[in-house]
């Protein structure tokens, strides 16, 4: 499963504390270094997906393969602990109880259309459009999601910096696929991951929700990984069955590394926010992870594409409108839910 993280939630402060004390300056600037190079491993893991898509013809197929790769990763992390392995195998019960809202168990699906958006469009867009529709959904969606309060316990009213900054998320989309305009099919494969994005952008909210369930995250993270793999398995089977897929392993070791690479993004995030808050946090990671599209497509030999001027533009109109769009408002409190 591929998780981007989302512009973070602006009520949290950005500024970290530790014990009382505030982080040195230098030591935040390389944190930050570290942020924008873990972010890197964003589109360096929609490179490798997109790459597999590309290979084996099919973007379901190279999802699946993705998926499966980080679900194996994270069946070996989650049951080699006994309270972790006792958490995961308590969540059939959660479910039956209805503990928990029956949307949250299912944010696995949203890591799922970031997947099997890679796999299709990557090929034919580039990581640098690809990234910058992504990112672009996950700002609109974390823009919405702030003001209906789903992913912290405040509301974000709609002010006018956020809704600039979503105009521009729109914009800087546009810019990125403008060069591609008269290659038929292009706006729409373009839409896939700015979906996927806005999809992605409540993703964090439903996996909070069940970790705070089952008391782990990581089993949270792992049954990410099961629920998107079972349906994007199920649909590929139904695809072999009614002969609309013909599936095939590829012979390239690293074409395997999806999964381990977007486990390895979770966990530095995980890491980088205690230090950095997720404001800066946000940030760092979304600079990482456009700038870094921009390298690969122009150093990958498998799914790059000419880097236009237009691009470039749209690549840092995206960095603006994320850091606009994380501009704290004026909070309410969010009504609770279930």
């Amino acid at each position: 499963m591929t998780y981007v993280p989302p512009p973070a939630p602006p009520a949290v402060r950005a500024e970290p504390q530790a014990a009382g004390r505030s982080v040195r300056p230098a030591t935040t600037a390389l944190l930050v270094v570290a942020t924008v190079l873990a972010g890197t491993l964003s589109p360096l893991q929609a490179t490798v997906n997109g790459a597999l898509g590309k290979t084996v013809n099919d973007g379901n197929a190279a999802a699946v393969i993705s998926f499966g790769t980080g679900l194996i990763l994270m069946a070996v992390i989650v049951f080699a602990r006994p309270i972790t392995r006792r958490q995961a195998l308590g969540i059939p019960e959660q479910i039956r109880s209805g503990r928990l809202g029956w949307w949250n168990w299912l944010a696995g699906l949203c890591g799922g259309a970031v997947v099997l958006s890679e796999g299709i469009t990557v090929g034919a867009l580039g990581v640098a459009v690809f990234q910058i529709s992504l990112v672009s959904g996950l700002i609109i969606s974390g823009v919405i999601c702030d003001r209906l309060g789903v992913t912290s316990g405040v509301k974000q009213p709609l002010s006018p910096p956020r809704l600039l900054g979503a105009l521009l998320a729109i914009a800087a989309t546009a810019l990125a696929i403008a060069p591609t305009f008269h290659v038929p099919g292009t706006v729409a494969l373009a839409l896939l991951p700015f979906i996927a994005g806005l999809l992605a952008g409540w993703q964090p909210a439903g996996n909070a929700a069940v970790a705070d369930s089952t008391g782990s995250m990581l089993v949270s993270i792992g049954f990410n990984f099961l629920v998107g793999f079972t349906v994007l398995l199920a649909g590929l089977l139904v695809r072999l069955a009614l002969g609309g897929a013909h599936f095939a392993l590829p012979g390239t070791w690293w074409m395997y590394t999806g999964g381990a690479l977007g486990l390895l993004s979770i966990g530095l995030m995980a890491l980088l926010v205690r230090g950095l808050g997720l404001l800066l946090l946000g940030l760092s990671s979304v600079a990482g992870q456009l700038l870094g599209s921009l390298i690969l497509d122009g150093v990958s030999t498998s799914v790059g594409q000419t880097v236009h001027v237009v691009t470039v533009i749209g690549t840092v109109l995206a960095i603006v409108a994320a850091g606009i769009a994380m501009i704290p408002s004026r909070a309410t409190p969010a009504v609770s839910r279930s």
